[in-house]
């Protein structure tokens, strides 16, 4: 038997409907590869939890990590194969049990399943966002995600943090439940492994590149208000603007304007969709990333950007300068004005200020997936040794 189980269930749900992998897959993604050959994979599926067979979670986990055309044929013959041995299963033999995602924790029954069962959960916890900021998520979040902090609680092994300020935030919301905190690691994650940029640059003028889902959190509207402005006072010297992110919730403001400011056509573009080859570019021919988010549990795009050698132009989080340090310039995210006079300064084609921050990233240390795992295998041993009697 396997150390370990895997809850695979939103990343199989995702890829059989065709969708391309969130930030939050992209991290689960990694646990798969590095925890593959040592653990099973658990299907939750119509109220039961199904875990596959060794040689198909080997073969479910390979496909999850190099998509083939025949996936969902491939699953669902494995679920098939191991439904029967899964009728009123409850795991009685203690096993690392992870969820890297969220995914699930908000059901009641999720947690039922887990107190009676002899698993070890281990938790991958990405942001306390839907509590702290629930004006920016969809109505009913924050009740959900409550639920998701308190499976963790009642039911965590383990914690692994993506970042200390969000390690902070889930101790004091752990102590204001009036929970014991399981142990915890705070382990940060590797950005993306982009290729290199194409040699060509995909456009002539200067442009700026913002990278997310367009939501009310990620503070598209003031750019948006910011180029408005400087298209109106620079004209055809305005820098360009790409945001490079997919239509989210809260946000008919943003598309509005985007589809129907005629001011803003021809220098402001979306792309819904890109590739790794295409984000690469885009961003590794930009003036800077900017990211005026107002909340961030890490901020991988930040990561990627500065892992490309691109200055960041972001909001002063917490969670960034555990990244980056003093490297990106940083603005507070409603200051208008001086995000303004930063892009203006950082669209010159012998910007001082942008010349200063590629040279300070000359030492930059990215976090890798190494150092993230020794965090978690630390963790892990932590836990074996504390069982034995």
């Amino acid at each position: 038997m396997r150390e370990s189980l895997i809850d695979v269930t939103r990343l199989v749900d995702r890829a059989m409907q065709g969708r391309l992998p969130t930030g939050v897959d992209r991290v689960s993604l990694e646990y798969v590869r590095h925890f593959g050959d040592r653990a099973t994979a658990l299907v939750r599926f119509a109220g039961l939890w199904i875990e596959l067979s060794e040689a198909d979670s080997a073969r479910v986990f390979a496909a999850l990590l190099y998509p083939t055309h025949n996936f969902n044929a491939l699953v669902k013959l494995a679920v098939a194969k191991a439904l029967p041995g899964s009728l009123g299963r409850r795991f009685r033999e203690p096993r690392f049990f992870f969820n890297t995602g969220h995914s699930g924790l908000e059901r009641p029954y999720y947690a039922d399943f887990l107190v009676r069962s002899s698993l070890k959960p281990l938790y991958l916890v990405h942001d306390l966002i839907p509590i702290t900021h629930p004006e920016y998520c969809r109505a009913g979040e924050a009740a959900r995600h409550e639920v998701r902090m308190r499976t963790m609680l009642r039911t965590g092994h383990g914690i692994v943090a993506i970042s200390a300020a969000t390690l902070e935030e889930f101790t004091a919301h752990a102590k204001a439940m009036a929970f014991p905190l399981p142990a915890t690691a705070v382990a940060l994650l590797a950005p993306a492994q982009l290729p290199a940029p194409a040699p060509a640059r995909p456009m002539e003028a200067p442009y700026f590149v913002m990278l997310g889902t367009i939501e009310p959190r990620k503070n598209h509207w003031l750019m948006l208000q910011l180029w408005r402005q400087l298209i109106e006072r620079l004209g055809e010297a305005a820098p360009r603007l790409v945001i490079v992110g997919q239509r989210g919730w809260l946000c008919d403001n943003v598309m509005d304007m985007l589809e129907r400011c005629e001011l803003l056509q021809g220098f402001v573009f979306q792309q819904a969709g890109c590739s790794d080859a295409e984000l690469a570019t885009w961003l590794g021919h930009s003036q800077a990333l900017l990211f005026p988010t107002f909340a961030e549990g890490y901020g991988m795009p930040l990561a990627e950007a500065l892992a490309l050698g691109v200055p960041v132009i972001a909001s002063d989080l917490p969670a960034f300068r555990e990244i980056a340090g003093d490297i990106p310039e940083y603005a507070d995210p409603l200051d208008g004005r001086r995000w303004a006079q930063l892009v203006v300064e950082y669209a010159q084609p012998h910007s001082e200020m942008r010349r200063d921050q590629c040279r300070k990233m000359a030492g930059l240390a990215l976090p890798t997936w190494q150092a993230h795992f020794q965090q978690v295998e630390a963790l892990m041993e932590q836990l074996r040794v504390a069982a034995k009697p």
